[in-house]
């Protein structure tokens, strides 16, 4: 017999939904102490009070919310705190959710029996005239670097004569921090805070059209690659990217178009 209001531990993993052996797991971390525990017996009691207890942490733990910070939200008084601790570690898996995605769209690809022929043009390209923001970048940093520099050349060039660009350094991949440059071309030269002109050198580029998010951009990357050198030509200088159709246009990454173009020269 147990007083009532107290559960034994099996009344309570009924209750709760919760096994048995979970229940002795949380109370093993120190994230669920029974209200009494029989000093000869060993048993665990619990009180109906300690079922909501029990079942946020069952709901943290199978968001995979660490142990630590599990127990940072129980002990945390304030309910803005333990939202804000929540809420930081959603952004946590909603960015782990993102990069799944990205590798799903990319292995879809990859191991397509059947994959469509990428169809790629060389394209000789006049030294244009264009506003700029530039910068030594770590590859990390590069969205959000990209999303700031953006928004410069939005403010600094309101009325542009083309689409937006970038330029990309090999180091930028091949050593995880290289130079960038973003761009929109001008029929004048603009400064404004870190918008500079500059001037794009005449090129010859192999040009391919990336159609989509850029979840698998690297595919098209490789499919690129892998024509260039099936042409005999090799790669000179830094790759550079125009962004036709994309978010800023719609907000349906299907439509979204995004030319990759790499500075090429005859091998031989």
């Amino acid at each position: 017999m147990h007083s009532a209001g107290v559960l034994t531990i099996g009344e309570f993993a009924r209750l709760t939904h919760l096994s048995v052996r979970t229940l002795r797991r949380y109370h093993d971390a120190g994230l669920l102490e029974p209200a009494r525990v029989d000093p000869a017996s060993g048993y665990r009691y619990y009180t109906v009070e300690q079922i909501p207890t029990a079942q946020v942490i069952h709901r943290l733990r199978e968001l995979d919310v660490p142990l630590a910070d599990v127990r940072r939200i129980l002990d945390s008084p304030d309910p803005q705190a333990r939202g804000r601790l929540v809420a930081e570690h959603l952004r946590r898996l909603e960015a782990e959710l993102d990069r799944t995605r990205a590798a799903v769209a990319s292995l879809r690809r990859l191991l397509d029996p059947a994959p469509a022929a990428l169809d790629v043009e060389l394209r000789r390209v006049p030294a244009t005239e264009v506003a700029a923001v530039a910068a030594e970048v770590a590859l990390t940093d590069v969205l959000s670097w990209y999303a700031g520099a953006v928004a410069e050349l939005d403010a600094a060039v309101p009325e542009p004569t083309g689409p937006p660009g970038g330029l990309y350094d090999d180091a930028l991949f091949t050593a995880g921090r290289g130079h960038v440059v973003v761009h929109r071309p001008t029929a004048e030269p603009v400064r404004a805070g870190r918008v500079r002109p500059m001037t794009l050198p005449a090129v010859e580029l192999a040009v391919a059209t990336h159609v989509g998010a850029h979840d698998d951009i690297d595919v098209t990357y490789g499919e690129l690659g892998t024509w260039v050198v099936g042409q005999t030509l090799a790669v000179a200088g830094p790759v550079r990217e125009t962004y036709l159709v994309g978010p800023r246009d719609t907000p349906d990454p299907a439509a979204w178009r995004t030319e990759i173009g790499w500075p090429v020269f005859r091998v031989g």
